[in-house]
């Protein structure tokens, strides 16, 4: 039986008015399960990669297909379903600096419709599954980097999605925890989660090996399984 692609983009490019080339022809399909770095210095295309395949942007020309859904087709109108589907974990966390750590994660559990105790439960739950549980009501501006990145994780996860994008997850993280997210993300996908990691970190790639994308002045150079 043939497995159809979590992910799929057919010849897309994205052009900023500038004329500055962000990704150019990137052609490539992702199936289901897979851990799959998208490597690449910093302005090779990474995170706009990323942000395509989270209707963060729009490519300027090309299809894209998540989950089923061609994303590119004008008057696209289901982004929350591809959300609800898909976590999202970015470089600068993006936590809400008024909040507790339960309420930063059950927000995201809460903007698909979860009502306000049953999303903190599911909170607590991915808390602990990144080894938080002592700090859920803390503030957020108390905790670590390290801390911070797990909280961004636990919120990435509390809807169950089927597919994590995170863009640079360890970049600001010590080795110690860099290793310690590394082994949050490795579970995940050894439970069936597919993942696209973006990352500069070379070391990283070559410690965890898996399928590798490479990218350079947004171009595909290279995909590969190491």
């Amino acid at each position: 039986m043939v497995t159809e692609a979590i992910i799929e983009m057919h010849h897309v490019f994205k052009t900023y008015p500038s004329q500055i080339s962000a990704l150019s022809d990137i052609t490539l399909e992702i199936f289901p399960g897979e851990f799959t770095f998208v490597a690449g210095s910093s302005g090779s295309g990474k995170s706009v990669f990323l942000r395509i395949l989270f209707c963060a942007e729009r490519p300027t020309s090309g299809e894209v297909v998540v989950h089923g859904m061609h994303i590119t087709q004008s008057g696209f109108k289901k982004i929350y379903q591809l959300r609800r589907r898909t976590g999202i974990v970015s470089p600068d966390f993006k936590l809400l600096r008024d909040r507790t750590v339960n309420e930063n994660v059950a927000f995201a559990a809460e903007a698909i419709g979860q009502g306000r105790k049953e999303a903190q439960e599911r909170a607590s739950e991915m808390l602990s599954r990144v080894g938080l549980e002592d700090r859920e009501n803390d503030s957020i501006l108390a905790l670590s980097a390290g801390e911070q990145q797990r909280v961004a994780i636990a919120r990435a996860l509390v809807n169950s999605p089927p597919l994590i994008l995170a863009d640079e997850p360890t970049g600001n993280l010590d080795t110690q925890t860099t290793f310690d997210v590394m082994e949050i993300f490795r579970d995940l996908h050894r439970k069936g989660t597919t993942l696209v990691l973006a990352t500069q970190d070379t070391g990283l790639v070559r410690h965890y090996p898996n399928r590798v994308i490479h990218l350079s002045g947004g171009k595909k150079v290279d995909s590969e399984t190491i």
